[in-house]
């Protein structure tokens, strides 16, 4: 067993998600967040979601085999079947969202009080992904 101190982490820098289409996906992305895009080709959207994070969007199965850069190679992934994120949103802006996703007519599955005293919103994209909108207090940590 090593001596050595276990390294750590500092955060998440990006979170990725399977789409089967990228233009309508993208195009949810767009008028939703507005978030800049930072790549957009027929594989995959890179989104600067704010706080030095990146969101991404793949097409799925456009990402089986290896990518072969000048800096290196990027390892075959791929995912299935709907999945959960959530964005940090101020507690002010709570209200704007929900006004936001009715004036877009996305209906809003779900609301959430958390013990800690933030609140979350529900929602889906067109590939049935379950998007959360969290303010402060959903978790110790946040």
């Amino acid at each position: 067993m090593s001596t050595r101190p276990k390294p750590g982490v500092n955060r998440i820098v990006e979170t990725a998600i399977y789409v089967d289409d990228i233009p309508s996906a993208s195009a949810f992305y767009d008028t939703v967040f507005g978030f800049p895009a930072l790549v957009r080709d027929d594989r995959v959207v890179a989104y600067d979601a704010g706080a030095s994070t990146v969101f991404l969007l793949f097409k799925r199965g456009a990402t089986l085999d290896e990518v072969v850069l000048a800096g290196g190679t990027i390892p075959p992934h791929d995912g299935s079947g709907p999945t959960h994120f959530c964005f940090a949103i101020d507690a002010e802006q709570l209200d704007d969202w929900e006004y936001h996703l009715a004036e877009l007519n996305i209906p809003v599955e779900a609301r959430m009080n958390w013990d800690q005293g933030g609140k979350s919103l529900y929602f889906r994209d067109p590939d049935g992904h379950l998007i959360e909108l969290g303010t402060p207090g959903i978790w110790r940590t946040y």
